[in-house]
This record gives structure tokens, C-alpha cells and sequence, in this order.
């Protein structure tokens, strides 16, 4: 069973940063393709990053250049780094373990997901 839980959302104005971070076990992060997907009510949900066992990261084109994703096994701890945050970037962010292809396509499909943090940018 995965358990995964979000943190670190919050309210930001255009330009600024934060740093998610999602808890889950050391199991997970390195036997799992870890990753971030978004979601606004009433639109798909929409692929943000991956990172694999290895540690190699992709990105949608959408936050290339400006998000960052990380892992950190000994806390097991999953992050997603956000700089340059517009407002096109307000959506409830989820960690999701991917057992399918390791891309942001294929994250948003995964059933291993936690409950979300919401990221609002003004």
C-alpha cells in the first residue's frame, strides 16, 4: 500500500516560489517512478514532472525551466521546487507513485496518489 502525503501549498503572488513536498517511505521513492500532476475543478488533470528510480527528472513543457524536482531517500521525501509562478500555475497539486511509463502523460493516470495541497498564485 502507498502512502503519500502533500505539503507545502499555499497562496503566492505571480514570481514568487514554493517548495512541495511529498512524505511517503523509502521503499517507495526508490522502487517507484515518483512524480507531480495538477489538477483545476472542471479540467483535466494535467502531467508537471517525474523522477525515476535513478533520479533523472521530465518535465511538462509548461513548467520546463522553472520547476525542479527532487528526492531525498534518507527522508523520503519527495519536492517539487516552483519558481517564476504565474498565475496559470493555480491548480491542487498531488505526488503519485507511477507503475506505467515514468512521464508526465503517465502520472496523471496513476491510482497511488495523496490527498493533494492547493497552490494559489495572484
Amino acid at each position: 500500500h502507498v502512502q503519500l502525503v502533500e505539503s507545502g501549498g499555499g497562496s503566492v503572488q505571480a514570481g514568487g516560489s514554493l517548495r512541495l513536498s511529498c512524505v511517503s517511505s523509502q521503499h517507495t521513492l526508490k522502487h517507484f517512478c515518483m512524480g507531480w500532476f495538477r489538477q483545476v475543478p472542471g479540467k483535466e488533470r494535467e502531467g508537471v514532472a517525474v523522477i525515476d528510480r535513478a533520479g533523472n527528472t521530465r518535465y511538462a513543457d509548461s513548467v520546463k525551466g522553472r520547476f525542479t524536482s527532487s528526492k531525498d531517500n534518507r527522508k523520503s521525501t519527495l519536492y517539487l521546487q516552483m519558481n517564476s509562478l504565474t498565475p496559470e500555475d493555480t491548480a491542487m497539486y498531488y505526488c503519485a507513485a507511477d507503475t506505467s511509463r515514468c512521464l508526465p502523460s503517465s502520472v496523471v493516470r496513476s491510482d497511488h496518489r495523496g490527498q493533494g495541497t492547493q497552490v494559489t498564485v495572484s
